[in-house]
């Protein structure tokens, strides 16, 4: 059986990220005065400890030192643990910086990052209901401006723990350890998917790290996640042969190689509201070109996982934009909301333990065509995101 072929590799859209507090800064001279919400949080290499894991609601100030050896980061994150709230980097051994807030009542988590790779040292923190008003006006410039800086910080972590995981996949790749690269392959992947239209913005590093077998033109050297893919899962192949360690292992340095570079490249990279909003749209066309066809994962039938981190990087990408959309067409903003809560209402029907997901082969028509069906409807909405932003 033959792999369908999908649209060409076109030029990516770019997406976004999702502020819940009103503002974020950093400091080191405007802490709170209330000792209430100050919370000293000390920052090694094995360990982040909070000198509270609560606060009310409010302006918060995290006093981050660090007693380690390692330069280190200290992120609040939103309860899904994608979306960041504030961060604070490059924090030396022996210093202290503070990230200040506006924080919202609700469930957060906190995150320190020895080394500032990888998904951190993380815990649960709740913000308690207050007195204190934390609804700060803001013209539209402070709220797109709130919006870039939260989606660079949100790009530059998910491009870290990509790369952190994809070094782990190829050890275990080219050590012969099947199981447990293919245990990890989908659960690697949905970094890059989340950040998805960025990494195609690279128009050289997207077709060597994603390109499928029906993307391949003429010549072209098949390299990247799913030429692994197919020699994890060949069961699917007539007449396959599988690749030797060589070749296992020039497939590998080749991937993280290319891995290296986007997350160098992630670094230096500034964005618009536009490019949030049409980032947003974009992950749902990946969704309804690639994900919910069972097209994507052809080999290993983890089509689910990456639907889930389109979906993922699509809401964090609103979500920035909600406080702007709201100001100017708040009946969108509720469609969409909506929307994508019905959407994920579906997807979380197929999940299976803590981060899994049905193979897409176990799928029925019908619980296909219901997903394609609530694609369609927040697409629609979803496609006026960006002139709205922009009126």
């Amino acid at each position: 059986m033959t792999p369908v072929t999908r649209r060409p590799l076109r030029a990516a859209l770019l997406l976004g990220v999702a502020p819940l507090a009103i503002l974020t800064g950093c400091s080191t001279n405007n802490a709170s005065s209330d000792d209430s919400r100050l919370v000293s949080v000390d920052s090694s290499a094995e360990a982040c400890t909070l000198s509270s894991a609560e606060a009310p609601a409010g302006n918060l100030t995290f006093r981050v030192k660090n007693t380690g050896s390692k330069v280190t980061e200290f992120y609040l994150l939103a309860s899904d643990g994608l979306r960041i709230i504030g961060e604070v980097e490059n924090i030396g051994p022996s210093l202290t910086r503070d990230l200040v807030v506006s924080a919202k009542d609700g469930g957060y988590i906190t995150a320190c990052k020895p080394g500032m790779k990888g998904t951190g040292i993380r815990a649960d923190f709740t913000v308690t209901p207050s007195d204190q008003d934390v609804t700060v006006a803001a013209d539209d410039a402070q709220l797109v401006a709130q919006a870039n800086r939260n989606y660079r910080a949100y790009v530059t972590d998910q491009s870290a723990q990509l790369l952190e995981k994809t070094q782990e996949f190829v050890k275990l790749y080219t050590a012969g350890e099947d199981d447990a690269a293919r245990e990890l392959y989908p659960r690697a992947r949905v970094h890059w998917e989340r950040i998805e239209t960025v990494a195609e913005s690279f128009g050289d590093l997207d077709p060597r790290m994603d390109a499928r077998e029906a993307d391949l033109e003429a010549g072209q050297k098949w390299t990247g996640w799913h030429a692994i893919e197919k020699d994890l899962w060949p069961q699917r192949a007539t007449g396959y042969t599988a690749l030797t360690t060589a070749q296992r292992t020039t497939l590998a340095n080749t991937l993280l190689a290319d891995t290296r570079t986007l997350d160098t490249r992630v670094q230096d990279l500034t964005y618009s509201a536009d490019q949030i909003a049409n980032g947003s749209r974009g992950l749902l066309e990946e969704v309804a070109t690639g994900k919910v066809t069972g097209e994507e994962e052809y080999w290993s039938r983890t089509d689910l996982w990456d639907f889930q981190a389109n979906v993922d990087g699509a809401k964090v990408a609103f979500d920035g934009l909600r406080d702007l959309v709201d100001s100017k067409d708040a009946d969108l903003g509720t469609t969409i909301q909506t929307r994508f809560e019905e959407l994920q209402a579906l997807l979380d029907a197929q999940r299976v333990g803590d981060d899994g997901f049905t193979t897409y082969d176990k799928l029925t028509p019908a619980q296909v065509k219901a997903l394609s069906d609530a694609v369609n409807a927040l697409s629609e909405p979803l496609s006026q995101l960006t002139a709205v932003v922009l009126s």
